[in-house]
């Protein structure tokens, strides 16, 4: 069963019909594929990390056994709560591609623990997908893919997001912030945490064009998002200074881990437009880059080429990981990834 309307799915990811045993969420926006996909897997339990009724699969843990999935879909809950089996794909061989649409297949159908929900997250598939052929025709199985969010949405979305912490923008402000907004959800829900920060949370404040655009405009020279540009700009020195002044004027190493995931995903937004047809201007712009920092933008991104943006992204995941939950000094964490970034930069050229 394919849902492909934005009421319906929501309806669905908030309360799914019973006789729906499994769910594929697949698309490029990996972002928004996750976000829907935990959604619907709290809507069996608020905990994703319960080690009695929650199982946690990949494609690599697939490909190594393939019947790890058939047995999690045949357990039992010890408590007699309702199941859940969380597959995440990254981009999964044919050989995991048809293992999991078989147990798709043949869960829709009742043949395993009909208590269990069966949720799978993966990239864009392919129409064909063997995994995506079998979740779009089971009658037990939805299948919801992850296109660009609509403008309309987007601006639905930060309404809500603004509103849920008593602050506002006004008509015209809210068009200029959506203009900017990266398309990419995870980019777009840390854009608009930064700008209620910026607002005042609870606040009940209402800004226009002209606040807006101090905010959007602001980019000092210790800013971490500058510190971000540094570096990936083949500019370790600057970065690492600007980093030091950033975290001196109390701004935090895990902040500054994810301005360069925001920067990352900038340039990663830019390579997939271009490559899709547009043209260098109209990417950087739909990509959410402020204008004064285009020119530089585009010169980055025709050296950081998406291989080259994966292999770092691994890189940004692990520091951020690492600054949350080791105890290491996170502003020597956050200093070492700029240094790894900026060098890496320069052998590019850059």
């Amino acid at each position: 069963m394919i849902l492909a309307k934005r009421p319906e799915i929501e309806r669905f990811l908030k309360a799914p019909d019973a006789h729906i045993r499994a769910a594929l969420i697949h698309g490029k926006d990996r972002s928004g594929v996750q976000e829907r996909a935990v959604a619907l897997c709290k809507t069996v339990t608020s905990d994703l990390n319960d080690p009695f009724n929650v199982t946690s699969l990949t494609d690599a843990d697939i490909d190594a056994d393939p019947i790890k999935l058939e047995e999690a879909l045949t357990a039992l809950s010890m408590l007699g709560d309702r199941r859940l089996v969380r597959v995440r794909l990254g981009d999964p061989k044919a050989s995991v591609d048809k293992a999991v649409a078989a147990a798709l297949t043949a869960h829709a159908e009742g043949q395993y623990n009909p208590d269990a929900l069966l949720v799978v997250e993966a990239g864009a598939l392919g129409r064909e997908s063997a995994l995506r052929k079998a979740a779009e025709k089971a009658s037990g199985a939805a299948a919801i893919a992850c296109y660009e969010d609509e403008v309309g949405d987007v601006a639905r979305m930060t309404r809500e997001a603004l509103a849920a912490d008593k602050v506002g923008l006004t008509s015209d402000a809210l068009d200029r912030f959506v203009a900017r907004l990266p398309r990419e959800r995870g980019l777009m829900r840390q854009e608009i945490e930064r700008l209620i920060l910026y607002i005042g949370p609870g606040s009940g404040k209402t800004i226009d064009v002209e606040e807006l655009d101090q905010h959007l405009g602001v980019e000092p020279d210790a800013s971490l998002s500058d510190a971000a540009l540094q570096a990936f700009g083949g500019r370790p020195g600057p970065a690492q200074a600007g980093l030091r002044r950033a975290l001196a004027e109390g701004e935090s190493a895990v902040m500054a881990v994810r301005m360069v995931s925001i920067h990352l995903g900038k340039l990663r937004r830019i390579n997939v437009l271009q490559a899709n047809g547009q043209g260098a201007k109209e990417a950087a712009k739909a990509a959410g880059v402020f204008w004064k920092q285009e020119a530089e933008m585009l010169r980055q991104a025709r050296s950081w080429r998406l291989e080259a943006l994966d292999e770092v992204l691994n890189s940004v995941n692990t520091a951020d990981v690492a600054a949350k939950t080791t105890g290491m000094p996170d502003h020597l964490i956050a200093e070492r990834l700029l240094l790894e970034i900026g060098a890496r930069a320069r052998r590019m050229g850059l």
